[in-house]
């Protein structure tokens, strides 16, 4: 015999309430959605349901036998949404210099499109790196994140190494830090560090959360140290780590939901 659904004798089908989750056989069963997502094996996955770490578009499960529509299901572990879409695409990517922030050029210059040709989606790549910046670019097929995480109202942190020539004055950080008058307006980045200098060579850290055309590159120039070679690090709480310039990797669960919660879904 099937046991109750989620909903039932917890705020679900006592008291002629309506329950949490339709019992019928519409969509997949809950442990199921979180297994495929890489959660657990389903029966690890039916303990974390029983335990009380799941909840589904708001509401919180504790009974095995809710079934949901993973297309569109909002579901929590641990306080963190999962990527619970079967085709559901989030990568990270290490852009070598010279390849265009673009899915295709009509000129048939190389993009960042071309290493992600064969994953068959329609995806969107999260804001810019310009053609001379390397590193860290995200691509998924998400559109709604992609959106917060591009936009500079969500406040979304990224971290930058540029490399300069010149002698850092100790007083560089607060100037920045405090702002800069540029050509299109007033910008200011979030924190600025020296990460180490070699004779007239520095190689400093910068962190910024707006997203305006080579910020980085301007404010540097501006205060006199324009930049000879700039890398992004991470993007918000996605980290580039030793990933290899070219190489694509499929972003994890926790990572998933690491930027979902930093955009407030």
């Amino acid at each position: 015999m099937e046991r109750r659904t989620a909903g039932a004798g917890r705020g679900g089908t006592s008291g002629g309430r309506r329950p949490l989750a339709d019992p019928n056989e519409e969509g997949v069963r809950l442990q199921k959605v979180l297994a495929a997502a890489g959660i657990g094996s389903r029966r690890v996955c039916e303990e974390i349901i029983e335990m009380g770490r799941v909840s589904v578009n708001g509401k919180r499960v504790t009974e095995q036998g809710m079934r949901v529509k993973p297309e569109s299901a909002v579901i929590h572990v641990d306080g963190l949404r999962i990527s619970s879409a079967p085709d559901a695409f989030y990568v990270a990517f290490n852009k070598p210099r010279g390849v265009l922030s673009a899915m295709h050029d009509p000129d048939g210059r190389q993009t960042v499109g071309d290493y992600v040709a064969d994953r068959g989606q329609r995806l969107f790549h999260v804001g810019r790196l310009d053609a001379d910046t390397e590193g860290l670019i995200l691509l998924m097929n998400d559109g709604e994140l992609a959106n917060r995480l591009a936009h500079p109202s969500y406040g979304v942190q990224k971290t930058y190494l540029a490399r300069v020539e010149g002698i850092i004055p100790r007083d560089l950080g607060k100037r920045l830090r405090e702002g800069i008058e540029l050509e299109d307006g007033f910008a200011r980045v979030d924190s600025f560090r020296m990460v180490d200098a070699v004779g007239r060579n520095a190689l400093v850290e910068v962190v910024i959360h707006e997203g305006r055309k080579h910020i980085v590159r301007r404010l540097l120039a501006e205060v006199g140290f324009p930049v000879d070679r700039l890398v992004r690090t991470h993007f918000g709480p996605i980290s580039l780590g030793d990933q290899r310039p070219g190489k694509v990797r499929n972003l994890n669960q926790q990572e998933i939901g690491s930027l979902y919660k930093a955009v407030g879904l």
